[in-house]
């Protein structure tokens, strides 16, 4: 099962973000991730979530502060998988040319990635569907192709920015089993953003509750709860007393961006 360690991946001190319009993403952002724990990164909408995690993956850069990661190999080339908040499947491709993308971009041939990819399809379900294309597949399905794609590299660090947003709740809770099993099978340091309470006292073994705009540390909040977690979790009075305290602490969180 996997477990969080005192060992830290990435470490963020006065990390700051303003796009050249002015805005302000980000203000004195200090976050610790670190290996095997499931986080979720926990805001209102615009608070700077999906802001911080670009900036992990690379994709952005911070205006201030440091980030460092005490161990380079986290930072090695398919050692970040990263989901975004649509599927970004490309339509004229099929599942398995999907999902081996990021071994194409590196110049892998598909003999060589074979193996890894269909792996990773078997590991979202998707293992009779490696010919299929996106206009075939529903939803949820695309975005498990999604999920593939960026475990098929077999991260250190997956990077996950409200992937399960669109979809329907029975879609998401099934989603949201099926990525705890991944999570445990594999070890896989998770950050995850979302804006939803249930979804991240469901997943998580900590929570960092961020400000309105510009986004910071408000709270952290640890749930406790051993796993494997299944959906008798969900209606426990346990979950419903994580839920208020995460509810409390985002109506904190919102009370103090707007004061800032």
């Amino acid at each position: 099962m996997a477990q969080a360690s005192a060992v830290t991946v990435a470490s963020l001190r006065g990390v700051a973000k303003r796009f050249a319009s002015g805005t302000r993403a980000l203000g004195d952002l200090n976050l610790d991730v670190r290996q095997g724990e499931f986080l979720t990164l926990l805001g209102p909408s615009g608070c700077g979530k999906s802001t911080a995690l670009r900036i992990l993956a690379g994709l952005s850069e911070a205006s201030d502060g440091v980030i460092t990661w005490p161990d380079a190999s986290a930072r090695a080339a398919g050692a970040i998988g990263f989901v975004f908040q649509e599927p970004t499947l490309m339509p004229w491709a099929n599942v398995f040319d999907n999902a081996y993308l990021p071994f194409r971009l590196a110049g892998t041939s598909r003999a060589q990635a074979a193996a890894r990819v269909n792996a990773a399809l078997d590991g979202v379900g998707l293992g009779d569907f490696a010919d299929a294309y996106p206009r075939e597949l529903s939803g949820g399905m695309k975005m498990r192709v999604s999920i593939a794609r960026a475990l098929a590299t077999q991260p250190h660090l997956l990077l996950m920015d409200e992937p399960f947003a669109a979809l329907d709740e029975i879609s998401r809770f099934k989603l949201n089993n099926d990525l705890l099993a991944l999570w445990q099978q594999r070890g896989t340091t998770v950050v995850f953003v979302t804006h939803s309470v249930f979804e991240s006292v469901y997943l998580s073994n900590r929570i960092v509750v961020m400000t309105s705009r510009p986004g910071r540390v408000f709270a952290e909040l640890t749930v406790d709860t051993p796993y494997p977690r299944s959906e008798s979790f969900r209606t426990s009075a346990e979950y419903v007393a994580h839920c208020r305290r995460a509810s409390q602490a985002l109506v904190g969180a919102m009370a103090a961006g707007e004061s800032a």
